[in-house]
């Protein structure tokens, strides 16, 4: 079972990621560590609680109008089959997490320095550029093994993609896809390990991160200026950056 703290972290951790469209599963993955919790069955768990949060806030941003399903599906075409491909690709762990830290560092910097775009402000690139963009994001996020809307959000943000909570929205669902589509593999691979019980034993964790999460969106959506959304993204990029690096210098 899981510890009754940790379902308290896990609360927190979607209520603040859920304000930007985020799952929240790279901390996550950070605090099952911490638990003690097996690193075969590490994966699964963060994706299972990432689609929770993101599956909730999905239908929310969807009610509120905010989902340009157009759009999305130029963002999600490439990224759902490169996400599965990135996650074939082995790299010398030090050099990779060293590059991705500098990559989500220089990203929270640029959007610390960048205001909202005025409300009809053109975007920076192209829509035919937007399945590359995804792709791209996408192919990352199988590397890592998360959802990847915190390598997609700050893209859109600097690329002027859309309005803020409209990014929010856009980074939910392609956590969605991509999160669905590594816990198929992932669910695939411990079928046949006999290690699906001790999965089951965090359940608690669910409900924990739903209730964050639904709450996150709403503050997120209704309640929050756009710029102080900004900064929230680039606070919690700027965190996953700095422990990435942490993690390569090998402290």
């Amino acid at each position: 079972m899981a510890p009754v703290w940790l379902g308290g972290f896990f609360f927190f951790t979607a209520f603040a990621y859920a304000m930007v469209g985020f799952g929240g599963g790279s901390t996550y993955t950070a605090l099952l560590v911490l638990a003690g919790t097996d690193y075969t069955i590490l994966p699964a768990i963060s994706l299972a609680c990432n689609i929770t949060v993101v599956t909730g806030s999905t239908v929310r941003f969807a009610r509120a109008g905010l989902i340009r399903w157009r759009r999305l599906v130029l963002l999600c075409s490439a990224s759902i089959p490169l996400a599965w491909l990135g996650g074939l690709v082995e790299l010398p762990e030090r050099v990779f997490v060293t590059v991705l830290g500098l990559a989500l560092l220089a990203s929270s910097m640029a959007l610390v320095f960048r205001n909202p775009s005025p409300r009809g402000s053109p975007p920076r690139l192209p829509r035919w550029s937007e399945p590359v963009l995804g792709g791209c994001t996408g192919f990352l996020a199988g590397l890592v093994g998360i959802g990847g809307g915190i390598f997609l959000a700050p893209l859109l943000h600097l690329v002027r993609w859309g309005p803020v909570r409209e990014i929010a929205a856009a980074a939910a669902f392609f956590i969605l896809v991509n999160s669905l589509a590594g816990l198929a593999g992932q669910a695939q691979r411990l079928a046949g390990s006999g290690e699906i019980d001790t999965l089951l034993a965090y359940w608690p964790l669910l409900p924990a991160v739903l209730i964050g999460g639904q709450i996150g969106v709403w503050v997120g959506r209704d309640k929050a200026s756009d710029l102080w959304l900004i900064r929230l993204t680039a606070l919690l990029v700027l965190v996953v950056a700095l422990r990435l690096l942490w993690r390569a210098a090998g402290i």
